[in-house]
């Protein structure tokens, strides 16, 4: 509608990141905001408590599992191969075999497991702020950024998918392992045990410092790369290209692009070095941790007598521990992430329903709706506002018969209509149809009673038909084209190759302003509601266009109640009633011709 909502505030933003990182002071600071309790985190979890019970003991069992290896390895290379023992060969080789497919069926299960239930607490959070967010008034959508919204629902959620499917199945294996490994590292070798607790705290930091300078680089790159795609919206969308060739902005546009592009390539240049330097430290660390522990091998006077299979499985366990005891190290950062992203998506959860459907809706018959509609002492002020926009407004249509309402700009014209389709609920007094407050109707009920055309017309991305069958999905070919007829715009349709199969492009940017508004008007035909709401629907149409628009527009007013914001009067000159707001107050009310003879401010406006 040109101006159906009401302004509000509200903020946001998103992100989150994985692999070895600090935390983001932004997210410290969303978490001290806003702060997610445990209670609601484990609500999410509540339907598949059963499940995350066998991940977590999957989890644990093919981490203590896995630490049979080594001592299995030390039993072949010390005793089965040197004293020829076959029989304990075979019963450690099958061993080792066995260990690893059981390692590897519960990994499978577990990720099986895992995957699904995040899946699903996912599924159903995107599903539960959909919503929460379709419930919001059109004060929200009127400030709230379209991306911001979808970064909420898309990109926060997604970015939990780590904290819901892996961080909790993280935790409970790296501390099996970690904890398991230096148990069974102290069983081999005491003295080498301590050996490594000298080596491995130096080699972890190296390895993490490494890892948070690639892990900052990739931070810039994810942004740098979101205004890359945010300069392809703004510039070659419908609206931006237009906007482009107007103001003659193509150059700089193009400047502006490609200086973001080179941006990302020196980021993405610096991140794949620091990707390098990250695995070369690692695979230096990897090659001189276990050459560290031959070397004190070769000194018995430091580690004592030590068999070749110990040495062996000593090592494959050093190796193993070091890998979990990063995990861990990353985990708090990784936690706070995904709660800065559970907070931001819980405060999407914790809006106020500002219009609120009603807990116990009246039943309203569409077949014998007769659509009277009266306004008693209706009363609007904004929420954040300090004046009414209206005051005192009462009104009463009976069935069938038309109002008009006409002002100057700001008078409160579609203010009065967005109360109507309940946009927004009055202040003060109450709004009725058939004596029921649109308070105490169903939102889909009081959607099938009263339908709105409006300048600013949306066509969804997709063909006409489907277009059309929002208003009445069960609707035939033939209720279509009647429909399109009936809005002097079926010849239109039939002219296209695609016929009622041609997509509309965006935003229904295909047709010419007149065309769409005379398909929403066949839409709205389809939908057949008892109450229209004409919503200064000629207002961005040319003198000819108007006409023929006007023609369609009365055909589907045969019969209906009907109020019409006016901006050219010429459009209500013919309507039963017409009020003049001036302030939110009506200051005129009668037929044209009466109004106009009274001098007043209604013969100003059609002067």
């Amino acid at each position: 509608m040109s101006d159906m909502g009401f302004p509000d505030s509200r903020g946001g933003g998103g992100g989150g990141g994985r692999g070895p990182q600090r935390i983001d002071p932004r997210d410290r600071a969303q978490l001290m905001e806003s702060p997610v309790r445990a209670r609601r985190v484990l609500q999410l979890f509540r339907p598949h408590a059963g499940a995350l019970t066998i991940v977590m003991v999957a989890v644990v069992a093919a981490s203590g599992v896995g630490l049979a290896q080594p001592f299995l390895l030390r039993a072949i290379i010390d005793d089965a191969l040197p004293h020829s023992n076959n029989r304990l060969l075979v019963l450690a080789v099958t061993g080792m075999v066995a260990v690893a497919l059981f390692s590897s069926v519960l990994g499978v299960i577990q990720t099986w497991l895992a995957t699904t239930m995040g899946q699903r607490v996912m599924s159903r959070l995107r599903a539960d702020v959909f919503a929460h967010i379709q419930r919001q008034s059109m004060a929200f959508f009127k400030s709230t950024r379209s991306g911001e919204i979808t970064s909420r629902l898309v990109n926060d959620i997604a970015g939990l998918q780590s904290v819901i499917t892996s961080t909790a199945t993280s935790v409970a294996s790296n501390i099996t392992t970690a904890v398991g490994t230096a148990i069974a590292m102290a069983i081999l070798d005491w003295r080498l045990s301590l050996l490594s607790l000298v080596i491995l705290p130096p080699a972890i930091w190296l390895t993490r410092k490494v890892a948070l300078v690639r892990r900052d680089i990739t931070t810039q790159r994810q942004r740098t790369m979101a205004e890359l795609h945010s300069q392809v919206e703004e510039s070659l969308s419908v609206n931006g290209a237009m906007l482009t060739k107007t103001l003659g902005a193509g150059a700089r546009r193009q400047a502006q692009f490609e200086n973001t592009s080179d941006t990302l390539v020196g980021l993405e240049i610096r991140s794949q070095l620091a990707g390098q330097w990250r695995m070369a430290t690692m695979q230096v660390i990897f090659a001189a941790i276990p050459a560290l522990i031959y070397l004190a091998a070769g000194f018995p006077a430091l580690t004592g007598e030590l068999t070749l299979g110990t040495v062996v499985a000593f090592t494959a366990l050093q190796s193993q521990i070091f890998r979990p005891i990063l995990g861990l190290l990353n985990m708090g950062a990784q936690w706070v992430s995904s709660m800065a992203l559970l907070s931001r998506i819980f405060g999407y959860l914790d809006l106020p329903i500002e219009v609120a459907p009603p807990a116990r809706p009246i039943p309203l018959d569409r077949e014998t709706v007769r659509g009277e509609i009266r306004f008693e002492n209706v009363s609007y002020r904004y929420p954040d506002g300090d004046r009414d926009v209206l005051t005192g407004i009462d009104l009463h249509l009976a069935p069938g018969t038309s109002l008009a309402v006409v002002g100057e700009t700001g008078s409160g014209k579609s203010t009065l209509a967005a109360l109507l389709v309940r946009l927004a609920d009055p202040t003060a007094g109450r709004i009725t149809i058939d004596g029921v407050d649109l308070r105490d109707l169903a939102p889909e009920t009081l959607a099938r009673s009263i339908g709105v055309v409006t300048q600013e017309t949306y066509l969804a991305h997709t063909s006409i038909r489907d277009n059309l069958l929002q208003a009445r999905p069960d609707a035939t070919d033939d209720d279509l084209w009647e429909a399109l007829r009936t809005a002097q715009v079926a010849q239109v349709v039939e002219s296209l190759p695609d016929g009622l199969d041609t997509v509309v492009g965006a935003r229904g940017h295909r047709f010419s302003g007149g065309e769409r508004q005379r398909i929403a008007v066949a839409r709205t035909l389809l939908a057949d509601p008892r109450v229209l709401v004409l919503d200064e629907a000629t207002s961005a149409l040319d003198n000819d266009t108007e006409r023929e628009f006007q023609a369609a527009l009365d055909t589907l007013a045969e019969g209906r109640t009907t109020l019409t914001i006016a901006h050219r009067l010429s459009t209500v000159q013919s309507a039963d009633q017409i009020i003049v707001l001036d302030a939110g107050h009506v200051v005129e009310r009668g037929r044209h011709a009466t109004l106009v003879a009274a001098g007043g401010r209604y013969a100003g406006l059609a002067a």
